[in-house]
């Protein structure tokens, strides 16, 4: 296999089909997105013979369960994706949506239209149910995507992607709008990096590991985060069975994602009375608790914290425990160790409450609810195609709005400049 033409050929046909794309109608793009929510009943069995192919590789090479988890297409992985598509199509097309409108002195009427980004390379490990979602919401704003999934899900990602080029056929739309690199090869992804003339954004989706790799070899400017160090901070007087809820929630229901809470951070004046409670359900949960030397006078039982857990990003039952002095401790805290991608504090307090959430860097910050939230379905976007933290041209998870961006339109009666 050629490699560098193969991808040159398919950012070629990409950039052709983001001409067309930017000036399809809703209906055509909508009635596409739900077609492929039909394909996914219809063709359940294959795709699921075809994920069992990267599922038997994968267990032969011994990934841990969690890997595994997320590399299958379950029924009810099957029914979130199908339930996601019919989301996007319900949201509005961003697509020439005019965001204002003003009158300068000379009469010119000058203002801004929403325009598709153009062409997207999608870096992204091994959960095919990403394939759909990406591809979904490129295509109801507009640009054309080029997929490049991880080695352990190819067959998977290949039989999705030839499921909605089916359906994109099927509506009048080029298949080239949701195109997958056939090869496993990190040559191929070198090459789709290189593509700075024809692929305008690289949105990288997966480990620090894959991120820092794909940002520092690309040609292309790159929408990333590189972690989720996740905090939240129980306020003097906060609600403890409100604490208690939201911070097992946060740790526990799914440990290995990047909104997760990896440090829980007390005010002193709560911890004697929230502390002993909350790790005791921590730890009969069997997390891994790691703590600062005031959490162990609370608890002798606690592990000590090692300067690297803090700002760690453990993606396990593994959670860090401080107790600070005041919300200005917290504060401190999370601009040192933070990774900008989402806080929470539990309080009654309301000045304090929106002090946080003013001042914490973080492309999600929450009161009184769990850091899991910070998922572009449940924040009511329809899905995500990530979550960015790079401050470039979006901050947080990125749907439909976040995968446009605005050009200037003016209207004139033969204005001249003097």
């Amino acid at each position: 296999m050629d490699i560098p033409n193969l991808v040159r050929d398919l950012a070629r046909a990409a950039r052709d089909a983001a001409r067309q794309l930017g000036n399809l109608p809703r209906d055509v793009k909508d009635r596409s997105i739900l077609r492929v929510a039909e394909l996914l009943t219809e063709r359940r069995g294959a795709l699921q013979e075809e994920n069992r192919r990267d599922l038997e590789a994968a267990r032969a090479q011994d990934f841990p369960e969690a890997f595994l988890d997320r590399l299958t297409l379950s029924d009810k992985v099957i029914a979130s994706m199908i339930q996601g598509l019919r989301e996007v199509a319900a949201l509005p097309d961003p697509v020439g949506a005019v965001t204002g409108m003003w009158v300068r002195p000379n009469g010119l009427r000058v203002g801004r239209a929403r325009i598709p980004l153009g062409v997207i390379g999608f870096i992204y490990e091994s959960r095919p149910n990403v394939t759909v979602d990406a591809a979904a919401l490129c295509l109801k704003s507009g640009n054309a995507v080029i997929l490049k999934g991880g080695k352990e899900a190819i067959h998977s990602n290949l039989a999705l992607t030839g499921l909605m080029q089916e359906a994109l056929s099927e509506a009048g739309v080029p298949r080239a709008a949701v195109q997958a690199i056939p090869s496993i090869a990190r040559e191929a992804t070198l090459e789709l990096l290189k593509q700075d003339e024809l692929v305008d954004l690289i949105i990288p989706r997966g480990g620090e590991g894959l991120i820092r790799f794909v940002t520092e070899h690309s040609r292309i400017p790159v929408l990333k985060h590189y972690k989720g160090v996740c905090h939240i901070f129980v306020d003097a007087g906060a609600d403890l069975e409100m604490a208690e809820s939201v911070c097992f929630n946060a740790k526990v229901q799914r440990p290995g994602v990047c909104n997760a809470m990896e440090t829980m951070l007390v005010h002193a004046e709560a911890a004697p009375a929230f502390l002993p409670r909350m790790l005791a359900r921590f730890r009969e949960a069997g997390v891994d608790l790691r703590g600062c030397p005031r959490t162990r006078e609370i608890d002798p039982k606690v592990a000590a914290a090692a300067k690297e857990d803090w700002g760690c990003e453990f993606q396990d039952l593994i959670l860090a425990v401080k107790v600070t002095p005041d919300l200005n401790g917290a504060l401190d805290h999370i601009a040192r160790y933070g990774s900008r991608h989402t806080e929470a504090i539990i309080t009654r307090d309301y000045h304090r409450a929106q002090r946080f959430l003013k001042e914490v860097d973080s492309s999600v910050v929450l009161v009184n609810a769990s850091t899991r939230f910070n998922d572009g379905g449940e924040l009511g976007l329809g899905a995500e195609i990530g979550i960015n933290t790079s401050k470039l041209h979006a901050f947080g998870p990125m749907g439909l709005e976040e995968l446009t961006i605005t050009k200037f339109i003016v209207y004139g009666d033969g204005q001249i400049r003097t």
